[in-house]
């Protein structure tokens, strides 16, 4: 999956639907018009509230297409809400109250503060609406705090923008209709903030905020003979808790009949979920109780459970080198996330949320099928797919059998020492696996490209010269392809010596086959290198190709004769 940002935009309209469905219809639409090859946003949840006048809409999608999609959302709100006439309980100070950037996947959150910061000045380059830039998006160290940048609310805004010190970051010199329509935007970046109840094996409030107040980055307030201790200002004298970036408290649920620890991770890199729930079973042992369960509240990023199920692991002295969805796995079992009620990875993790099933479908047409279907399909009159996907998929199964080994290895009895060792192997081994399984149905793409720009018409000098250069780039793509599976392939010999020299000795054979199935892999792909570059124009390109190809096919010859070399003298 590419690069994926979240938007959680908070409009000022929480009670007339006509106006909420416009706005998220404007958010839709705006994604689906961005200029980006990826598909657009997809709206994952829409949370009016009546007494807040508020509606909180989560979005998400790549970075391209959120920014079109919140600029969308930020003009409709702004000719349909009229802040002169806007009351609810919740702070706010625009049409659109804040529009915070979140990043997913793919992408920093330095990166999403750039994005914010350009998204504000295009917002009042081209709507007139005023914006200021908070937490990670702040030009300033006292506007990180959403509170200071909204301070008065909308009705002060007409004293902060003849303030040299309070006006926006993007703003007009002097409060004017537009401003008085729809107020000041507050844009900004954020890290992801998981929200998680931990349940506890008790049903008292007071030991559930114990365990909370041990945990929380604010921690506690300091006590002598039973009064707190005040500083010179008057303020409580505070124990900071053990955790960075969570406030937590305690609470009894009916519907469960327990109590939990329920918190909120704002800061998932300096406190990971897998941490937070070590450190609430630590802190709630300490107190005479246990961690039951953990339950997940909204959404969680794909990496929460991927850092966590490896760390699982690796406290098992286990190898991580394995499949990702077995890696979620011991993290739900792990964290108890099914304590509760089932948890479905594709409902939970906004990564599979807001993923193309179709597209993805449609670009992993091959790899998606079962061996019998492949091999059937391969044998069809259909010339795709042929050599081409045949030895990335080779290539692929190599890596698998590099992967397999070590994770053997890394499992073996009396290998204990050296766990880690082979686990790290197997992780490089896993990664080029998918690299590879991805090359099968690229290839079949390279040639469907192919196909595709020789059916093009050639009924004038025009569409001639458009056809043939259609055909060259198609031609040159065709070569490429098949040489980055050679240059990818070639990668598994080094893990697969590895392995026959030093891994588990009863599986020494099977290193041997993944060396045979590489360099079936990398010489099958150099037939197809030749046959593209046969066909191209610039002799350059083609030559190119057959040289590079050359090299990595001599490479994997040596390689190939190396391990089977070892594999054979340790089995004799």
């Amino acid at each position: 999956m590419g690069r994926i940002i979240e938007c959680v935009p908070n409009f000022s309209e929480g009670r007339n639907k006509l106006v909420i469905d416009a706005i998220v219809e404007a958010i839709r639409n705006g994604g689906k018009n961005a200029d980006c090859a990826e598909p657009g946003v997809k709206v994952l949840d829409v949370d009016p509230g009546e007494a807040t006048n508020r509606t909180v809409v989560t979005f998400a999608g790549s970075p391209e297409a959120v920014m079109e999609a919140a600029f969308e959302g930020v003009r409709k709100a702004g000719e349909l809400i009229d802040m002169r006439h806007h009351h609810g309980a919740h702070p706010r100070s625009g049409a659109t109250d804040v529009l915070p950037l979140i990043p997913i996947s793919g992408i920093t959150l330095e990166e999403c503060a750039l994005l914010a910061r350009q998204l504000a000045e295009r917002i009042f380059r081209e709507l007139g609406i005023a914006c200021y830039c908070y937490e990670a998006a702040a030009y300033t160290p006292e506007r990180k705090n959403l509170a200071v940048c909204r301070s008065g609310e909308y009705e002060a805004l007409p004293q902060k923008i003849a303030d040299k010190k309070l006006k926006p970051d993007f703003g007009p010199a002097e409060y004017n209709d537009t401003i008085a329509r729809s107020g000041a935007v507050n844009v900004g970046a954020r890290d992801f903030l998981i929200a998680v109840n931990f349940n506890l094996n008790t049903t008292s409030t007071a030991l559930a905020n114990e365990v909370a107040f041990d945990v929380r980055e604010r921690g506690r307030a300091k006590r002598e003979n039973g009064k707190i201790v005040k500083d010179a200002e008057g303020k409580s004298v505070m124990i900071p808790g053990t955790l960075k970036g969570c406030k937590a408290i305690g609470w009894y649920i009916d519907e469960y009949g327990i109590a939990q620890v329920s918190m909120n991770i704002t800061d998932i890199n300096a406190t990971p979920l897998h941490k937070a729930f070590d450190e609430v079973c630590r802190a709630a042992q300490a107190r005479g109780l246990r961690v039951s369960g953990t339950e997940i509240i909204g959404l969680l990023p794909k990496r929460s459970l991927i850092e966590a199920g490896k760390y699982f692991l690796e406290k098992q002295q286990r190898s991580t080198g394995i499949p990702e969805a077995e890696i979620m796995k011991i993290a739900i079992k792990s964290m108890g996330l099914e304590d509760l009620r089932p948890f479905d990875v594709r409902e939970k993790v906004i990564e599979f949320l807001i993923e193309d099933e179709e597209e993805k479908a449609r670009k992993e047409r091959l790899v998606r099928m079962s061996c019998k279907a492949f091999a059937e399909e391969t044998s069809s009159e259909s010339p795709a797919p042929g050599g081409g996907s045949i030895s990335a998929y080779m290539g692929a199964l190599g890596a698998a059998l590099a992967c397999m080994v070590a994770n053997l290895s890394a499992g073996k009895r009396g290998w204990e020492s050296r766990w880690k060792e082979f686990s790290d192997w197997a992780e490089e081994a896993q990664q080029l696996m998918k690299e590879l399984l991805a090359l099968v149905d690229e290839d079949t793409a390279a040639f469907n490209r192919l196909m595709g720009a020789m059916r093009m018409p050639k009924t004038s000098p025009e569409q001639i010269e458009e056809r043939d250069a259609a055909i060259e780039a198609a031609t040159l793509y065709a070569g490429e392809v098949p040489l980055r599976t050679m240059k990818t392939a070639v990668k598994a010999f080094p893990l697969l010596r590895r392995m026959a020299e030093e891994g588990n000795p009863n599986s020494v054979s099977d290193a041997g086959v993944g060396a045979l199935a590489a360099r079936s892999a990398v010489l099958g792909a150099q037939l197809n290198v030749k046959i593209n570059a046969s066909g191209l124009q610039n002799r350059d390109d083609a030559s190119r190709l057959l040289a590079e190809a050359e090299a990595v096919a001599a490479d994997a010859i040596k390689a190939e004769e190396d391990i089977l070399n070892i594999v054979n003298g340790k089995i004799n």
